[in-house]
C-alpha cells in the first residue's frame, strides 16, 4: 500500500516536500497520496527577503525552478549603512560582485518568501499531469492523536476526521503540530528566543527618499535598526523593523513576546512599534511608520532558534523551521528547509514500508547542516545592536574600518552556515519537467 501523507503548511517546507516526493524513486504503485493542509485561505503573500545559498541554488534545479526563482528576486544589489540624515556613509557590494563573491551579507538569490512559497507551491501542481497532491486550504488541526502505525488528526474547521502513515509537521517556528504532538509543556524547551523582535511588510517605492538597488539600514540607540530594501518584481519597496525586547527605556520582552504569539492582532503589534520607533531618529522614520500602518502585509514575528534532539515521534516529524529553525540571522533557513524536504522525500523512497529508518535517516542526512547553521556569533545581535548613542557611534566606526580594509569579506567566508552543492546526497530522483507559471 502506498504510504498517505499528511503535510502541515503551505510555505517553503510543505511545498517542496510535496514536489520532491513526487520525483523520488517510489515504485510505480507505491507512489504516496499527498495532502497539504493550510491555515491560510491561500499561499500567504507576508514574509521578509530569504536567501538561497551554496546548497540551496542546486536543490532548486533538482525542481526544475531555477530560473523561476532567479528571475524573482528582489535585485537587492548590496546593503548602504546610512545617518539620521539619509546620507550613505558605507556600502557593501551584492553576492554577485566578483570582488566580494558570495560571502556578504546580500545572497546572490533573494527573493521575497511569499514569491517563493507561490513559486514552490506552483511547482507541487504540476510535475505530474494527475491531481497527485491535494490541497486543503483555509483550515487546520486541532488534535493529533497516533498508534503503532498509523495518525488520526481532526481538522478544526471541517470537523473531519482523517487517517494518514504520516504527518509532516512544515508550519514553522511556533509549530502547532509540534506542541500537539510532544505537548505544550516542552515548547520552552525546544523554542530558544534570542531577545530580537523583526517586523515586515511592503510600502510603495519612492526614489525622492532614496529607495535604489541598496538595502538601506540605519541602527540608533535602543538596540533598534529599521532598513528598506529593494523588491523590484513589484516596483515596491519593503521594510524591516528589528528591536531587542529589553533596553534602559523601560522596554518589556514579555510586553514583545505576547506581541509574537499566534492570537495577537496586527494592529496591536502595530501599535507596539510605533511607539517603540517614534523617536528613532532616520529622517525615513515618519515614512515608514506611516507605511506600516496603512500596509495590508504586514508580518511580524521573534526571532528564535528551535533546538530539538530528535525531530520524529512516532509517525509525526517535524520538518525546516518547526524542526530546527536557525533564525533568520543565519541566512540559511529556506536552503535548510528545501534541503530536509529533499532528505526526508528520498529516505522515505528508500525505505517505504520502514517509516522509522526513513525518519532516522532523514535527520542524520539534515542535523550536521543545521548544527553548523545554528551556530552564531555569540553576542553578534548586542554587539551591531547597541544600547547607546556612544555605542551606535563605536558599531559605525567597527564596521567603516571592516568594509575599508575588506576583513568583513574574511569575516563572511568563515561564518560557517553556507553549505556547498557538492555535499548534496543522490537519491535518484527523477528529471522534474518544465516550470508552468
Amino acid at each position: 500500500m502506498p504510504l498517505s501523507i499528511l503535510i502541515v503548511g503551505c510555505s517553503i517546507a510543505g511545498p517542496a516536500l510535496a514536489s520532491f516526493l513526487q520525483l523520488a524513486p517510489f515504485a510505480d504503485d507505491g507512489r504516496p497520496r499527498i495532502t497539504v493542509v493550510e491555515r491560510s485561505p491561500a499561499v500567504r503573500p507576508q514574509g521578509q527577503n530569504v536567501d538561497i545559498r551554496g546548497i540551496g541554488v542546486s536543490l532548486l534545479d533538482r525542481l526544475g525552478i531555477a530560473a523561476a526563482v532567479k528571475a524573482s528576486t528582489t535585485g537587492e544589489a548590496g546593503v548602504q549603512w546610512v545617518s539620521a540624515d539619509n546620507r550613505v556613509w558605507c556600502e557593501f557590494g551584492s553576492a554577485s560582485d566578483s570582488k566580494t563573491q558570495r560571502h556578504n551579507p546580500t545572497s546572490d538569490i533573494e527573493i521575497l518568501r511569499g514569491r517563493m512559497a507561490q513559486i514552490l507551491y506552483r511547482r507541487s501542481l504540476n510535475i505530474t499531469d494527475e491531481n497527485a497532491v491535494e490541497y486543503v486550504f483555509d483550515d487546520y488541526l486541532d488534535d493529533i492523536r497516533q498508534d503503532d502505525d498509523k495518525v488520526t488528526v481532526h481538522f478544526s474547521k471541517s470537523g473531519e476526521h482523517r487517517t494518514f502513515d504520516l504527518v509532516v509537521g512544515a508550519d514553522g517556528l511556533q509549530s502547532t503540530t509540534r506542541s500537539m504532538a510532544w505537548g505544550t509543556a516542552k515548547e520552552a524547551d525546544v523554542v530558544h528566543p534570542l531577545g530580537m523582535y523583526a517586523a515586515f511588510f511592503s510600502m510603495p517605492r519612492d526614489e525622492s527618499q532614496g529607495d535604489n538597488a541598496y538595502r538601506r539600514s540605519f541602527h540608533t540607540h535602543g538596540r533598534r535598526m529599521m532598513s528598506i530594501r529593494p523588491d523590484q518584481q513589484n516596483g515596491r519597496s519593503t521594510a524591516l523593523l528589528t528591536v531587542m525586547g529589553e533596553g534602559k527605556d523601560g522596554r518589556s520582552s514579555s510586553r514583545f513576546r505576547a506581541a509574537a504569539e499566534r492570537g495577537a492582532t496586527v494592529a496591536s503589534q502595530k501599535d507596539l512599534l510605533q511607539k517603540t520607533f517614534a523617536d528613532a531618529g532616520w529622517q525615513q522614520t515618519s515614512r515608514i511608520l506611516r507605511e506600516m500602518q496603512a500596509t495590508d502585509d504586514f508580518y511580524f514575528s521573534m526571532v528564535a532558534q528551535v533546538r530539538m534532539p530528535c525531530w520524529h515521534k512516532g509517525r509525526v516529524v517535524l520538518l525546516g523551521d518547526a524542526a530546527h529553525c536557525a533564525s533568520h540571522l543565519s541566512g540559511m533557513g529556506t536552503t535548510l528547509a528545501m534541503l530536509g524536504a529533499y532528505s526526508l522525500a528520498g529516505a522515505l523512497a528508500a525505505h517505504p514500508h520502514d517509516v522509522e529508518t526513513a525518519l532516522t535517516a532523514y535527520e542524520d542526512a539534515v542535523r550536521p547542516h543545521v548544527s553548523k547553521a545554528q551556530k552564531l556569533m555569540t553576542g553578534i545581535m548586542r554587539i551591531f545592536m547597541p544600547e547607546t548613542a556612544w555605542g551606535v557611534w563605536l558599531v559605525d566606526t567597527t564596521i567603516r574600518f571592516l568594509v575599508w580594509t575588506r576583513v568583513f569579506v574574511l569575516l563572511m567566508r568563515f561564518k560557517g552556515p553556507d553549505t556547498e552543492p557538492d555535499a548534496l546526497p543522490e537519491y535518484g530522483l527523477a528529471q522534474p519537467p518544465k516550470y508552468k507559471e
